[in-house]
C-alpha cells in the first residue's frame, strides 16, 4: 500500500530457536546411539554401559558407576528428547521476534525501500499506509540481510538493550582482565622473582639465552589473545561474519599494544602507558630512561619474536596441539563407543579468519614498525609471510570445514592494515626526537609525512562509512554433507527460495531412520572413518546410519543453485 511499485514475493519471521537447536541436537545424538546398540544388540546381545561422563577416566569396579541397559537407556532418552523437541516446536510462534525477512521481486524494489528508510536518521518519515500507526513503521530498522549461512539463528534472540549491556560488561572485564592484570610482560617478571628463567641463563648459551625471553613473550602472546578470542562467543553476534570481524579487531589492537608498543616503550602494561601518559610527577618518580627504547638490542629482540612466530608460531598451527587437546578431553568424557564415534566424526571447525587476520597484521606491524630503524627484520617478516600462507592454505584446503563469510570481514583486514605504516612513522618520529632533537629538519619532515599518513587514512575511512551500503552478492550453492556436526547442521540454511531465511530446525520432516549398509563418507577435516578391518563389524552400523541421516538431511538442506544473484531485504 505504501509502496505499490514495490511486490513482495516472500516474508520469514524470526523465532527463538536456541532451546529448539539445543534439543535437535541431543535428540540426535541419543538417536544415533539408539541404533547402534540396537544393531549390536543382535550379534552381541544385552550391551551394558556406565552413563556418568567420568565412567572412562575413572574405569575401576570400585568407582560406584552404574551400568544399564544401553538400548533401553538410549531408546528411553530419544523418547524423553522427541517429546521435549515436539513440544517446544509446538510453542515456538509464541516466541516470535521482532524481525522478519523480506524477499522483493527484484533489486530495484529493494533498493527503493531501503534508501526511504535510510532517512529516518534525518528525522524524515519514510512514505506511510493504512496501518502506519499500528505496525509504527517508522521506527523500523532495515538493512540488506547477509547469506542464510552466515546467521547464527540460535543468537537473533539475544537483542537491543540486553544485548548491549552483556556486550560492554563482557569488554570491560576483559579490559581489566588483560590489560591490567595478565599482559605477558608482568608474567615474565613474575617468573623472574621466582628464579624460572635461571637454569636457563646458568647454561651460558647464547641462542638459548637469546630466544628464551622471546619464546616466553610468543607462548604467553598467543594464550592471552584466547581469551579476547573466546569472549566472542558470549557475546551473541548475529552473524558468523560480524563476530569473525570484532574478533579480528579486538586482538589485533592488544597483540599491537602487547607486542610492539609495550615491549618497544619499556613498559609492563597499560597501566603504567596511562601513569607515563597523563600522570606529570609519574617521570620524576619511575626509573624509564627513553634513550634506551631505541637501541638496537630492541631491534635484535623483535628480530627473534618475528623468527620464533615465523618457525614455531606456524610449525603449532600445523601441529593443532589446542585442538588436540579439546579432541582429547571430549573423548575422555564421552559415556558410550556411539558418542565417542560422534566425537571423530564432528571434530572439524570452521577455519577463524578472525584470529588469523589478527595475528598476521600483528606481525606484519612488527616488520613495517621496525624496517627502518633495524631493516634486518624485513627478511624474516617475508619468511614468515611465506609460512603463514602456505600452512592457512593447508588448514583451509584439507583441515577446516568450508567457511562461508561476508566479504566486509576482507575488506576490513585490508584497512586495518594501515595501522602498519602510521606505527612505522611514530617510531621513526621517536627515534628522530631522541637521536637528533626536535627542531632537526629530518625530524620535522617526519612529523609532517606522519601527520599526513593519519589524515589521508581517517579521510578514506570516513568515505568508506558515508558510502552506501551495497546488497550482499551470494549465491546458494550445495553444502558438502558429512562435514557439519549437528548444531552447525542446525544452524545452516541453504534450502531453495521459499525456505531461505528460516532455521532448519524448523524446516526439516521427522526422520525415521531405518539400519541400512552404506560406507562412512570421507570429508575433509574430519577423523575416525578409517578404521581398523577388526572393528568394523562393530563400528560400521552406526556410521551407515549416520551416512543415511546425513544424506536424508541433505535432501532438505541442499537447495539448487540459484540462476541469478538474489538480494534480501
Amino acid at each position: 500500500e505504501a509502496y505499490p511499485s514495490c511486490t513482495v514475493t516472500n516474508v520469514q519471521f524470526c523465532f527463538d530457536v536456541r532451546k529448539l537447536m539445543k534439543l535437535d541436537a541431543e535428540r540426535r545424538k541419543a538417536m544415533k546411539g539408539r541404533l547402534y546398540f540396537t544393531t549390536k544388540a543382535q550379534k552381541e546381545g544385552k550391551i551394558m554401559i556406565k552413563t556418568h561422563p567420568c565412567a572412562r577416566i575413572f574405569c575401576c569396579r570400585f568407582c560406584g558407576f552404574e551400568q544399564v541397559d544401553a538400548e533401553q537407556y538410549y531408546g528411553e532418552l530419544e523418547e524423553k528428547l522427541t517429546d521435549e523437541f515436539n513440544a517446544e516446536r509446538n510453542r515456538i510462534t509464541l516466541k516470535r521476534l521482532d524481525m522478519a525477512f523480506v524477499t522483493f521481486q527484484d533489486e530495484r524494489m529493494t533498493a527503493v525501500i531501503l534508501k526511504d528508510y535510510s532517512h529516518i536518521r534525518c528525522r524524515k518519515h519514510p512514505q506511510q499506509s493504512s496501518v502506519t500507526t499500528v505496525v509504527k513503521s517508522h521506527h523500523w530498522g532495515v538493512c540488506y540481510a547477509p547469506a542464510p549461512s552466515d546467521i547464527i539463528w540460535e543468537n537473533l534472540s539475544v537483542r537491543g538493550t540486553s544485548w548491549w549491556v552483556r556486550f560492554i560488561l563482557l569488554n570491560i572485564c576483559l579490559f581489566v582482565l588483560l590489560f591490567f592484570l595478565t599482559t605477558p610482560a608482568i608474567i615474565v617478571n613474575t617468573m623472574d622473582m621466582f628464579n624460572v628463567t635461571q637454569p636457563v641463563e646458568s647454561l651460558k648459551n647464547p641462542i638459548i639465552t637469546q630466544f628464551f625471553p622471546t619464546l616466553l613473550l610468543w607462548a604467553f602472546s598467543v594464550f592471552l589473545p584466547f581469551l579476547v578470542y573466546y569472549s566472542a562467543f558470549l557475546e551473541s553476534h548475529w552473524t558468523r561474519s560480524s563476530e569473525n570481524q570484532l574478533t579480528m579487531h579486538k586482538c589485533f589492537f592488544f597483540l599491537v599494544f602487547m607486542v610492539i608498543i609495550l615491549p618497544s616503550l619499556g613498559l609492563s602494561s597499560l597501566d603504567l602507558f596511562f601513569r607515563w601518559l597523563f600522570d606529570t610527577h609519574f617521570l620524576d618518580e619511575a626509573n624509564i630512561k627513553f634513550q634506551c627504547v631505541f637501541l638496537p638490542d630492541n631491534g635484535a629482540f623483535f628480530v627473534n619474536y618475528v623468527v620464533t612466530s615465523s618457525l614455531i608460531g606456524t610449525a603449532m598451527e600445523l601441529l593443532r596441539i589446542p585442538g588436540l587437546l579439546v579432541y582429547t578431553a571430549r573423548l575422555c568424557f564421552a559415556k558410550s563407543e556411539p558418542e565417542r564415534l560422534h566425537v571423530k566424526r564432528s571434530q572439524a571447525y570452521q577455519f577463524q579468519f578472525g584470529l588469523e587476520y589478527a595475528w598476521t597484521c600483528c606481525i606484519f606491524s612488527v616488520v613495517m614498525t621496525y624496517s627502518i630503524t633495524c631493516p634486518i627484520i624485513v627478511p624474516f617478516g617475508l619468511l614468515y609471510m611465506l609460512l603463514k600462507h602456505m600452512v592457512d592454505r593447508y588448514n583451509i584446503y584439507y583441515v577446516y570445514i568450508p567457511t562461508k563469510l561476508s566479504q566486509r570481514l576482507h575488506v576490513a583486514a585490508i584497512s586495518q592494515v594501515m595501522v602498519a605504516p602510521i606505527l612505522c612513522m611514530f617510531w621513526l618520529l621517536f627515534f628522530s626526537v631522541l637521536r637528533l632533537g626536535p627542531t632537526r629538519p629530518v625530524t620535522l619532515f617526519t612529523f609532517v609525512v606522519l601527520l599526513s599518513c593519519i589524515i589521508f587514512s581517517f579521510f578514506g575511512l570516513c568515505l568508506k562509512k558515508l558510502q552506501p551500503r551495497k546488497p550482499s552478492s551470494y549465491q546458494m550453492s550445495d553444502q558438502s554433507e558429512g562435514a557439519f556436526n549437528d548444531v552447525e547442521r542446525s544452524s545452516v540454511s541453504s534450502t531453495p527460495n521459499s525456505n531461505l531465511f528460516v532455521a532448519t530446525v524448523l524446516q526439516e520432516p521427522e526422520l525415521s531412520l531405518t539400519p541400512a549398509a552404506s560406507p562412512a563418507h570421507q570429508s575433509y577435516g574430519t577423523m575416525g572413518n578409517h578404521l581398523e578391518p577388526a572393528e568394523d563389524g562393530e563400528d560400521g552400523g552406526l556410521q551407515s546410519f549416520e551416512t543415511e541421516l546425513e544424506t536424508v538431511e541433505g535432501e532438505y538442506r541442499s537447495g539448487p543453485v540459484m540462476e541469478s544473484q538474489a538480494r534480501y531485504q
